[in-house]
């Protein structure tokens, strides 16, 4: 994919709209042969769909393209051909696809804990192909995107989340379906984590921060030790007391975090201690920079 990706001209053109072709059919078959059937929704315009769909009887995939075109006209001047090309591209087909299903009539399962689960899976795999490519489905990505225009302060993917729970909650009041909307949410949780797998990878990588006194002692065992990982030294000055001190910044593979608090506790059992995950690690040691897609 990172080839496709990375080729100019035609080809790489066709290869990647091949691919959201391919994410989009992916996305379609967890939403109709999975979620659908036990009235799981997916949130934002789809979910509006459903709601349309569950009380008029209308497809819910045309129903998604005539939501989504006020927005694609509304969102154009802000964000120019290259991306709204791709993502009307990607509504379009996704839609399509859904419908196409649909006339199957298929439901791969009755359970909704399993609709929920496989669904989200299925679904979250085909949005993450399309994301790669750097289009999308439409609907709530453009609304939040021209939200955060106005509400610069609020996180895009809060923005998402309380869309997305919005509707989820009227195609809970309006069609008396509480159990599915809870299903939903479990839905929506699981999608959201196979999008970041597919975006980001496994990535077991944590970055740590160490204050202490004794950091040239914990410095050396980082390096020499067990650990045997590089160690950054960060010049910090303290806001209310104004002393110099080092911070030491190492990334470490998740399972030496264990290993890393021994080290620190057995020389300072003052140090003050950061861990947080890090998204991708590139660079000796870890993911050789050559390899990211």
């Amino acid at each position: 994919m990172s080839s496709i990706r990375n080729r100019k001209g035609v080809w790489g053109m066709a290869g990647m709209y091949f691919m959201i072709l391919l994410g989009s059919a992916i996305y379609a078959v967890g939403f109709q042969f999975f979620m659908y059937p036990n009235s799981i929704t997916a949130g934002g315009v789809v979910g509006i769909s459903m709601i349309l769909n569950q009380l008029m009887g209308l497809p819910v995939g045309i129903m998604t393209i005539v939501i989504n075109i006020p927005l694609f006209l509304l969102a154009w001047r802000h964000f120019g051909p290259g991306f709204m090309i791709g993502s009307f591209v990607g509504m379009t087909l996704s839609s399509v696809f859904v419908d196409i299903f649909a006339l199957t009539g298929v439901a791969l399962t009755g359970d909704p804990m399993l609709g929920a689960i496989i669904g989200g899976v299925i679904k979250g795999a085909g949005l993450g192909c399309v994301y790669y490519f750097g289009a999308t489905t439409g609907g709530v990505d453009i609304l939040a995107k021209l939200l955060r225009r106005r509400y610069a302060y609020i996180n895009f993917g809060t923005l998402i989340l309380l869309i997305d729970t919005a509707v989820i909650a009227a195609y809970a009041v309006i069609l008396h379906k509480y159990e599915s909307a809870m299903y939903s949410i479990i839905c929506m949780f699981v999608t959201g984590r196979v999008i970041d797998l597919v975006l980001y990878g496994i990535d077991n990588s944590s970055v740590c921060y160490i204050i202490s006194d004794r950091s040239r002692d914990i410095t050396d065992n980082i390096i020499s030790g067990h650990l045997h990982r590089g160690v950054t030294i960060l010049n910090a000055t303290g806001a209310y007391s104004g002393e110099h001190r080092d911070v030491i910044m190492c990334v470490i593979k998740r399972p030496q975090i264990t290993e890393l608090k021994r080290v620190v506790k057995g020389i300072d059992e003052r140090a003050f201690v950061i861990v947080t995950d890090a998204k991708n690690v590139f660079g000796n040691g870890f993911e050789s920079i050559s390899e990211v897609r």
